[in-house]
C-alpha cells in the first residue's frame, strides 16, 4: 500500500467518533436500500483529501487500499450522495457541522490542543481567527464572479482556532460565498462568529478571543462581540481620527515593541491612542454609529524596510498600523497586546494549509455541492490537526508541520500488511527516516 501512514488518520477517526457522529446525523439522507453509510462515505472522501486529493476521482487512492480503509463507495455513489445533501443544503449542512462539533469536543476532552489551563492567560484563552480569502475558479461555476482583486472565483469566509506556538490550528468554518462578496461585510463576520462558536466545546465558549484584520473592523461586529462578553483584537484602519491622535500623542507615550519571543523589536514602538482619539460630532455621527464602550485603539509604528513603498497613512517616515481591543486584564501590557494581534498572521498559514487540503479546487459546478465539498475539506484539515494533537507531544516538531510536509513524510509512506498468527502487522521501509513518528503516533493513538 502507498499510504501506510494514514493508519494514524483511521485511528484518529475512531477516537474522535467523527464517523459515528456523521452516520447518525446523515441518517435522514440514507436510502432504504443503500449499501454504503453516508457517514463512512464522507469520511473516506475526507481521508482522500487529507492525503492530497482535490476531487472525487481521487477517492480511487483510498479505494485501492481496502486492507487499510475497508470497502469504499464508487464514484457515482459518492456523487449521488453529494447531490442529495446539496438538494437540502440547510438541513444537511447543519447536520454535518453538528457532527464535526461533536467530534471536536471528543478530541478536546482527550487532549486539549492549547497549552495552559482553561480559563487562564497562560494558553487557556481560545483564539479564533476570522478571515476571508479568494479561491480561483478556472471554469464557469455557479456564483463564481469577479473578485475585488480582479480575479474570478469565490470568496469564502473562514474561521480557525489557533493552537499557538506548539501546534497548528483547526478549521471551524469554511463558508462559501460568491466572488463579489465583500471582505468587509459585517453581517458575514457576525455569522462567522456564531458558526465558529458553535464548533467549540461548550465549556470553551466563554473564554474566546476573536481576532481579525481590518476587514472585520465594523461597529456592528464590535458591538456584537461586546454584547456576547467576548474579547476581541481587530485591525483598525488608520483614518483621519488615527492621524489626529498620532499628531496629538506625546513622544513619551511610545514604548518599545517586542517580538514573539519577548525580545526587543528593532525600530518598532507601540502606544495607546484611545485618549487622543477625537470625539465624533453629533452633526456627522448618530449615537448608533459610536464604537462600543471599553474599546481601546493601539498603534504600532515601525520604520519600513529598505525599498518599501510608503503609504498615505504613514507619518514622518513611520509605518503606522492599528488595532482595536477590549482586553484590560492585569498583566497585558501594550507590547504584549501588540504581539498577540500580530500573531494573527498565523491565520494566513491556516488558509494556506486549507488550500493544500481541498480548498484550492472546488470540483463541482453547483454552488451548494461546492459548499458540501468545503465541509469535507474542513473535516480533512481537522483530521490532520487532531492526528497531530493526539499522536504527538507538544514539543515534537511534527505537531507543527503543515499538511504538505505531514503527508509527504508520514502519511504517504509505502508499507505492507502482513497476516501472521491471526494478527495483522504493518511493515514499513526499514530506512525511512520518519518511521519513529508513525510508530510513536500509532502507539499513542492505540492506547488512548
Amino acid at each position: 500500500m502507498s499510504s501506510a501512514g494514514a493508519v494514524l488518520l483511521r485511528q484518529t477517526l475512531r477516537l474522535s467518533g467523527a464517523q459515528r457522529a456523521l452516520s447518525g446525523a446523515l441518517t435522514p439522507w440514507r436510502g432504504r436500500r443503500a449499501t454504503h453509510d453516508p457517514g463512512k462515505i464522507l469520511c473516506d472522501v475526507a481521508i482522500a483529501v487529507a492525503l492530497g486529493g482535490d476531487c472525487l476521482a481521487d477517492l480511487a487512492l483510498v479505494r485501492a487500499q481496502p486492507g487499510l480503509f475497508g470497502p469504499v463507495a464508487s464514484d457515482p455513489t459518492v456523487s449521488r450522495l453529494v447531490s442529495t445533501l446539496a438538494a437540502d443544503i440547510g438541513a444537511s449542512l447543519a447536520a454535518i457541522r453538528a457532527a464535526r462539533a461533536q467530534a471536536r469536543a471528543a478530541v478536546w476532552a482527550r487532549r486539549r490542543p492549547l497549552a495552559g489551563r482553561a480559563g487562564t492567560r497562560d494558553g487557556g484563552l481560545v483564539i479564533v481567527d476570522i478571515d476571508a480569502t479568494l479561491v480561483t475558479a478556472h471554469s464557469d461555476k455557479q456564483h463564481a464572479t469577479g473578485t475585488h482583486k480582479r480575479g474570478f472565483g469565490f470568496a469564502p469566509m473562514c474561521a480557525f482556532v489557533d493552537h499557538g506556538e506548539h501546534g497548528t490550528g483547526e478549521t471551524l468554518l469554511a463558508q462559501l460565498r460568491p466572488g463579489n462578496a465583500s471582505p468587509w461585510n459585517a453581517r458575514d463576520h457576525i455569522e462567522a462568529v456564531d458558526l465558529a462558536l458553535a464548533q467549540l466545546p461548550e465549556t470553551e465558549r466563554d473564554q474566546v478571543l476573536i481576532r481579525a484584520d481590518s476587514g472585520g473592523c465594523s461597529q456592528a461586529l464590535l458591538h456584537y462581540l461586546t454584547e456576547l462578553g467576548l474579547e476581541y483584537s481587530i485591525g483598525f484602519p488608520a483614518q483621519d481620527g488615527v492621524k489626529a491622535a498620532i499628531d496629538a500623542i506625546p513622544a513619551q507615550a511610545w514604548r518599545a515593541a517586542i517580538d514573539s519571543d519577548g525580545g526587543p523589536r528593532d525600530g518598532a514602538q507601540v502606544a495607546e491612542l484611545t485618549t487622543w482619539m477625537p470625539t465624533p460630532s453629533r452633526a456627522s455621527h448618530s449615537a448608533a454609529r459610536t464604537w462600543p464602550p471599553g474599546m481601546r485603539v493601539i498603534a504600532r509604528r515601525e520604520r519600513p524596510h529598505p525599498g518599501a513603498q510608503l503609504r498615505l497613512t504613514d507619518r514622518d517616515g513611520w509605518r503606522i498600523t492599528c488595532f482595536a481591543t477590549n482586553t484590560r486584564a492585569p498583566g497585558w501590557t501594550l507590547p504584549d497586546l501588540e504581539v498577540r494581534h500580530r500573531q494573527r498572521a498565523r491565520a494566513e498559514d491556516r488558509i494556506r494549509g486549507q488550500k493544500d487540503t481541498g480548498m484550492r479546487n472546488l470540483p463541482f459546478h453547483g454552488f451548494t455541492q461546492n459548499q458540501i465539498w468545503l465541509e469535507i475539506a474542513a473535516l480533512a484539515a481537522d483530521l490532520l490537526a487532531w492526528t497531530q494533537t493526539l499522536a504527538f507531544d507538544q514539543h515534537e516538531p511534527a505537531r507543527r508541520w503543515e499538511p504538505k510536509r505531514l503527508r509527504l513524510r508520514v502519511l504517504t509512506v509505502a508499507g505492507r500488511i502482513i497476516h501472521s498468527g491471526r494478527r495483522h502487522r504493518l511493515r514499513l521501509p526499514r530506512d525511512w527516516p520518519w518511521n519513529h513518528l508513525i510508530h510513536t503516533g500509532y502507539t499513542a493513538l492505540h492506547t488512548s
